[in-house]
């Protein structure tokens, strides 16, 4: 961590309106305070979580000197950012997962790339029809690849590789020279990279996780790829870095300690749903904070649930689990969110709020949101850093990857869109949510733009109908963030798990395996996890059409009263 000085007023301030939930947050910052929580984290002292030592905890603090030491690798992301510009490429592809994928989605969609840098685009589904338009709208010769994960193995990181790399490879004589991978040292991409002649194989460090890793290569080669001011980025996460060191927990310096101490007791009274909204450019921003704080907070039946994409709705009509954080930019449109704020804390809610000056301050904020849930987890008591309860919904997927099909007596039922048990079916699911729990939709559908706008108005439509708080996400990718919280949290969630027939399949080259198989098992999997942790689940399939399937959802879902 750094250890300079620097004053946290030069960053983006935490307002806050939070009522009597106060008094346990400056009780919980002077306990803290008193007990040398900042010096004890840098430390790694694991008794902060766990009373035992544990794998994935003292060992995945590398974090917290990201700002400082991914400073000297700054000319080495420059080169080769700049290496790629200078040649004829188009677009750069990356795959990859959570962690992997989510920091340069949101380096891309807030940043931008530099004028002479080719946009990025992530490719994280493996649904063959999204794949397919994607192949479609590149050109194979003017396409640059990044692999990107850290334990080499991940099966949709490298369906992707192998799907892309056939395309590539037709296309130039060297197309490993069209390729760089990023991952830990001796990993088995690493050995891939080398044996395809890859352009670059950067090493990540070994003692940072994915959804911590925004401030590693995992973030900052993509940065530097679209031309992004690396420098900047880290010179931001420095800032706050060195403002997370103050000791002081009790005079308003050390904003990321101060704002888990908010978020772990505000969920320790009740109030877990974490309502994001944002001005418009920061939309995606809490994506990227949401498999942060569900991955590593949603374990051992507790957790903080995001809520990403719900539009503001009436003040009186939330319930009491709610706190609202509204996170605006400088320059953006911020119509009606101060009216919002104003009106929910007449109504009893909490809420917080952080204005950022300028986008490269998002580098400030990242860090600030992983100090943040790090202490949060600490107030809940729960390891912050591993992910126990996801390996279930991957073993179940190995499990229906390896079968011709499910023995029937163990299938998971659904309801088919176009049935008349259609709507009674949703009805009974809605009428399943009781107070202070949220309902989840998981599309394993193609995260085209229409989809995703009609995917966002059944979020909302439920959450309307029923009061209760509502979230979305497109299946697999949510499977490397929220699904922890999905079954290690609170088994206060109700799910929607939404598929479809691709309209075409794609085989993935050099395996034995189509995507349509593999989203089919992965769809499966999750809902057979969920089932096995006693989850209330319902699926429905749309058939071939999935923008005709969710608008004859919509309009199967009961009326508003």
């Amino acid at each position: 961590m750094s250890t300079g000085g620097v004053a946290s007023s030069e960053l983006a301030r935490l307002d806050r309106s939070l009522g009597a939930y106060q008094d346990a947050v400056d009780r919980r910052l002077r306990s803290w305070e008193e007990e040398r929580f900042v010096t004890r984290l840098g430390e790694g002292d694991h008794t902060l979580w766990t009373a035992e030592p544990a794998a994935e905890l003292t060992d995945r603090l590398g974090w917290l000197s990201l700002p400082t030491t991914m400073g000297e690798t700054v000319g080495t992301l420059r080169l080769l950012g700049d290496g790629v510009a200078s040649e004829d490429f188009e677009e750069i592809l990356l795959f990859g997962m959570g962690g992997s994928s989510l920091a340069p989605e949101v380096f891309q969609r807030i940043l931008g790339n530099s004028h002479g840098y080719p946009p990025l685009t992530v490719v994280d589904t493996t649904h063959p029809d999204a794949i397919a338009s994607v192949a479609r709208g590149i050109d194979p010769a003017r396409t640059f690849c990044v692999v990107s994960s850290k334990s080499g193995t991940t099966i949709e990181t490298l369906s992707l590789f192998h799907f892309f790399w056939s395309l590539i490879e037709g296309n130039h004589e060297r197309p490993g020279s069209r390729f760089a991978a990023i991952t830990d040292p001796g990993s088995a991409l690493e050995a891939l990279g080398g044996e395809r002649g890859f352009r670059s194989v950067i090493h990540a460090p070994a003692d940072v996780g994915g959804r911590y890793s925004a401030m590693s290569p995992f973030g900052l080669v993509p940065a530097a790829l679209i031309g992004a001011d690396v420098d900047r980025l880290l010179g931001s996460a420095d800032k706050m870095a060195t403002a997370c060191a103050h000791l002081e927990l009790t005079k308003g310096t050390n904003p990321g300690v101060e704002l888990g101490a908010i978020l772990g007791e505000l969920a320790l009274a009740g109030r877990n749903k974490l309502t994001f909204l944002t001005s418009p450019r920061l939309e995606i921003f809490p994506d990227w904070i949401e498999q942060l704080i569900a991955e590593s907070t949603g374990k051992d039946g507790c957790g903080i649930v995001p809520v990403v994409g719900e539009l503001p709705g009436h003040p009186a009509k939330y319930s009491s689990d709610r706190v609202f954080t509204v996170l605006t930019l400088e320059g953006d449109d911020t119509t009606g969110l101060a009216e919002f704020l104003a009106a929910v804390a007449n109504e009893g809610h909490p809420w917080l709020r952080i204005h950022l000056a300028q986008p490269s301050d998002l580098g400030a904020e990242i860090f600030r949101w992983e100090m943040a849930t790090a202490a949060a987890s600490s107030v809940l008591g729960v390891h912050p850093f591993n992910q126990e309860n996801v390996q279930l919904a991957k073993t179940l997927a190995s499990q229906a990857m390896a079968s011709d099909g499910a023995d029937e007596g163990d299938a998971v039922r659904e309801v088919h869109v176009g049935s008349e048990s259609l709507a009674p079916s949703l009805a009974s699911w809605l009428a399943s949510a009781d107070d202070g729990d949220y309902l989840a939709l998981h599309a394993y559908l193609p995260p085209h733009r229409p989809v995703q706008r009609l995917l966002r108005d059944l979020q909302n439509a439920v959450h309307l109908y029923s009061g209760r708080a509502a979230t979305s996400g497109f299946g697999p990718r949510f499977l490397h963030s929220t699904g922890q919280l999905h079954k290690g949290g609170a088994n206060s969630g109700v799910f929607l798990q939404l598929v479809n027939e691709p309209g075409t399949d794609l085989r993935v080259p050099e395996r034995d395996y189509s995507f349509g198989k593999l989203i089919a098992a992965q769809a499966d999997g999750d809902a057979r996890a969920l089932l096995q942790t006693g989850r209330r689940l319902l699926r429905i399939r749309l058939h071939s059409n999935p923008i005709a399937g969710l608008k004859a959802v919509l309009a199967a879902l009961p009326s508003s009263s």
